[in-house]
């Protein structure tokens, strides 16, 4: 569950979808320049962004010379949203949920009566 916090999180900003969408069609690497180039923000902020992306598995970085060039970590995309996803297939027919808890209101509050704090009986 920790890991799929973090990667929403990465992604729950537009420019952070934006790079990983252009990392993912637009080639195998690209240089941070070509990526900052493409953002109204300054390059620090890309920077940041990477840096985010980064912590968070969804994309790697290789530093050659003074350059730094980054690449989609599509497995782990994959396996994060993926598995999540999967959360979200319907139950099918011969599957069924059941419950440990109260099958209603009468057995929750038999058993567990609401806190009184605050309210007026």
């Amino acid at each position: 569950m920790e890991d799929l916090e973090t990667v929403f999180a990465a992604l729950g900003h537009e420019a952070r979808r934006h790079i990983v969408l252009m990392l993912s069609h637009l080639g195998s690497e690209l240089p941070s320049g070509y990526l900052a180039e493409r953002f109204p923000h300054s390059w620090p902020t890309t920077t940041r962004h990477l840096a985010v992306l980064e912590k968070a598995g969804l994309v790697s970085v290789r530093r050659e010379g003074r350059g730094s060039f980054y690449r989609v970590e599509r497995e782990r995309l994959h396996a994060v949203l993926g598995g999540w996803l999967e959360w979200l297939t319907p139950p099918t027919a011969k599957q069924r949920w059941s419950s440990s808890g109260p099958r209603s209101t009468r057995e929750l509050q038999a058993g567990h009566p609401p806190p009184t704090k605050g309210r007026k009986r």
